[in-house]
Order: C-alpha cells, then sequence, then structure tokens
C-alpha cells in the first residue's frame, strides 16, 4: 500500500505558481487576485477559506474574504456576486459552501461570472468540461486528477466506479475520468444510495472514488484487491481524546481498508489540499485569460 499525498503534490503546485507569480512581479505586473465569499458562522467553511487565505499569501496571490452575517438575505448575496462580477481587480472567487438555508444554493452558482467561477460550478464552465473545452474544471474532481497524474497512475482501460453523485464531485469526476486524455480512458460507473448490489459493485472496481458524505461506508469487504482507493469525505466526529474535541474521518474505513489497496488516500493530507490547489490554478487561468 503507497499513500497519495495530497500535501506534498499540493505544495509541488503551489511552488510551480509561485515560480509564475515571481515572474509577474519582476515584470512590474500586477498579480492575481483572488476572492471568497463566507456567509454565516460554519466552522468547517470558515477553516477552508482561511486555509485558501494561508494559501495566497504563500504564493503571492491578493485574496479578500468578504465574511457576511448568516441572516443575509438572498438578494444581499446576490447583490454581492454582481459587485464582484463587475471588480476588474477580481480575477476570479468563490462563494463557500453550503450557505444558509434562505439562499438558494443554485441562483447563488448561476448568479457567477463564468469568467471568474473558479470553483467550476457554472453551467457553462460544467458544459465546457463535458466537451472536452478549455474551461475552470470543478477544483475537487480536478485535483483527484492531478494526484493521479503525479502518481503516474494507469487509469485506461481500468473499471473507476465513482461512489456519490453530486454536481460538485461525483458527477464531474465520472465524466473527467472517462474522457479521452491521461489520466482518464476509464470505464466508469456512477453508484449512489439507490444502486443494487452496491458491495459487489465497488468490489469490481480497479479504481475507486467515494464521495457519498456517510462516515466509513467502505468496508474492507467492499474493495478489491490491490485497487486504488480516493476517498473525498470528510466529517468531524467528536473525539474526547482530541485536544481538538474532534477528529476528520473519511467516507473510508482506512485502517481496515488500507492493506487491500496499491493506493489510497487519507482523510487529512488527501484530497483536501488538492482542492485548494486547484482553485489556485484556476485562479491563475483566470488572471492569464484577462
Amino acid at each position: 500500500m503507497q499513500l497519495l499525498d495530497g500535501t506534498a503534490c499540493s505544495q509541488q503546485i503551489r511552488q510551480e505558481i509561485a515560480a509564475q507569480v515571481n515572474e509577474l512581479k519582476a515584470a512590474g505586473k500586477r498579480v492575481p487576485h483572488l476572492a471568497a465569499v463566507l456567509v454565516g458562522n460554519d466552522g468547517a467553511s470558515q477553516n477552508y477559506v482561511a486555509m485558501k487565505v494561508r494559501d495566497c499569501e504563500e504564493i503571492g496571490f491578493n485574496s479578500t474574504v468578504i465574511r457576511m452575517d448568516e441572516n443575509t438575505s438572498e438578494e444581499e448575496l446576490l447583490a454581492k456576486i454582481d459587485e464582484l462580477n463587475k471588480d476588474e481587480d477580481i480575477d476570479g472567487f468563490i462563494v463557500q459552501l453550503p450557505v444558509p438555508p434562505q439562499i438558494d444554493e443554485n441562483k447563488v452558482i448561476l448568479a457567477i461570472d463564468s469568467a471568474k467561477d473558479v470553483d467550476g460550478f457554472c453551467p457553462e464552465n460544467v458544459g465546457n468540461m463535458c466537451l472536452g473545452l478549455p474551461t475552470f474544471l470543478s477544483a475537487t474532481p480536478n485535483g483527484i486528477m492531478e494526484l493521479l497524474k503525479r502518481y503516474d497512475i494507469e487509469t485506461e482501460g481500468k473499471h473507476c466506479v465513482v461512489l456519490g453523485r453530486s454536481n460538485i464531485v461525483g458527477t464531474p469526476m465520472a465524466i473527467l475520468m472517462s474522457r479521452n486524455s491521461k489520466p482518464g480512458n476509464a470505464t466508469v460507473t456512477i453508484a449512489h444510495s439507490r444502486t443494487a448490489n452496491l458491495k459487489e459493485l465497488c468490489r469490481s472496481a480497479d479504481i475507486l472514488i467515494v464521495a457519498i458524505g456517510k462516515t466509513e461506508f467502505v468496508t474492507a469487504d467492499m474493495v478489491k484487491e490491490g485497487a486504488v482507493v480516493i476517498d473525498v469525505g470528510q466529517t468531524r466526529v467528536p473525539d474526547d481524546s482530541r485536544k481538538s474535541g474532534f477528529r476528520n474521518v473519511g467516507d473510508v474505513d482506512f485502517e481496515n481498508v488500507k492493506d487491500k489497496c496499491s493506493y489510497i488516500t487519507f482523510v487529512t493530507g488527501g484530497v483536501g489540499p488538492m482542492t485548494r490547489a486547484s482553485l489556485l490554478q484556476n485562479t491563475l487561468k483566470a488572471y492569464q485569460r484577462r
């Protein structure tokens, strides 16, 4: 078993981007600017945005965090998005999800200018991805593709099961893995809570990508010997033995699954850092397009 180290790979990507930023500075040009809108007080969202700010500082990007009250109305948030769409100094921005229940998440996604949609969620960018056209790829699926690429994991002709069908991870992940590219060219099955014979299907996978949102859902008897397992899930569960009072748990029962795998990610230092690195890549791309 080899651990897929997202922390190390994301550090390589940040170094590559930082070198390009240094060239921009040396030429007297402005640097890319990423903004994040944070609505409410969700602890995980606050931590994630804070990490994005640190990433920007490390590589030399400018960053701005717009904090909005948890009682912010949908109209107020949409007005802020419109303002960011028109701000010439902002190359790309995200609205950190989830948003409070009074706000329609789909309206938020549809309101973001596709040229600044560095999360890769808006219909135009998703459509371009489906057609194989230049676009901003969804950050988590693209981060996983980059991880597979940098570990030179063979995907062509392999059976890939994507467990989960969300618009943010599962569906775009399946599209990217099936495209005529490297990595890619896999035969892909999307599985979900209504899939019959789910255990047997997962056990047939050469590559199993798990984004189902259920802690330790994938157990050892669901994994093929020698499979590559990518765990997208991350849930905080109480743990009195930890100073923080919690621990992060993935969608895969890591301790009992790891010895069956050729490669596997761990819940921390796996997919998360690669998602953030992909966001930085998209922001640089947005800057370059302008």
